[in-house]
């Protein structure tokens, strides 16, 4: 007489871990749905930025909302550079310059691109001075898992309307270079919660099948 097969166990464990991961696959595709409709509301207030009244270039530089805002400075001396990959007015391939200013003796100064240099190992001999233009984001060489997560306000920068002697015109203000990917990720998250569905049901069924 044949004995009969053993009953397969419902895999308790195996199962709760996998729902709690397509829980947050779920989680994170609506709040990169959310993100969408923050990231639209931002985008139209930088519009409405290039048509405000150009101000002082903020003593704190951080935050979002003053992007694209025109804004002027002085710069009492520039204390060191740094060099960032780039392009310049005409679309051309180059090398950003970028002083960081000294505005006295308090403060943290600013940042300002000057120009944009054809080779890595420009010398700018700009000594300070008045400068005018756009605000925007400071380069930020954050990991971009670390940025998607971060909360900390990026630092803010003045790009230069007028180029310093000896370098190249700088790119104009341009919404476009703002992404606005949210609903991408989204759909990402979702099609990830999905599969992870169906690939653990077929393994469910596989497994529990007489």
């Amino acid at each position: 007489m044949k004995s009969l097969p053993p009953t397969k166990r419902f895999p308790i464990v195996a199962t709760l871990v996998v729902g709690l991961a397509i829980a947050a696959m779920i989680a994170l595709g609506f709040w990169q749905l959310q993100r969408k409709h923050e990231k639209e509301a931002l985008l139209a207030q930088y519009a409405a930025n290039r048509t405000l009244p150009p101000i002082a270039f903020p003593r704190i530089p951080v935050g979002e909302s003053l992007l694209f805002r025109r804004a002027s400075a002085f710069c009492l001396e520039p204390v060191s550079y740094k060099v960032e990959g780039g392009r310049n007015a005409k679309g051309g391939a180059g090398w950003r310059q970028i002083a960081q200013c000294r505005t006295g003796a308090e403060g943290p100064g600013f940042a300002v691109q000057i120009g944009v240099s054809s080779t890595v190992d420009a010398k700018p001999g700009w000594k300070g001075g008045e400068v005018s233009g756009y605000i925007t984001h400071a380069p930020d060489h954050q990991p971009l898992i670390a940025a998607i997560f971060s909360h900390a306000p990026k630092m803010l920068m003045l790009v230069a309307d007028k180029p310093v002697a000896g370098l190249e015109a700088n790119p104009e203000a341009d919404l476009s270079a703002v992404p606005n990917n949210h609903l991408a990720y989204a759909v990402q998250w979702f099609l990830f919660a999905a599969v992870a569905a169906i690939i653990y049901g077929i393994a469910l069924r596989r497994r529990l099948k007489p």
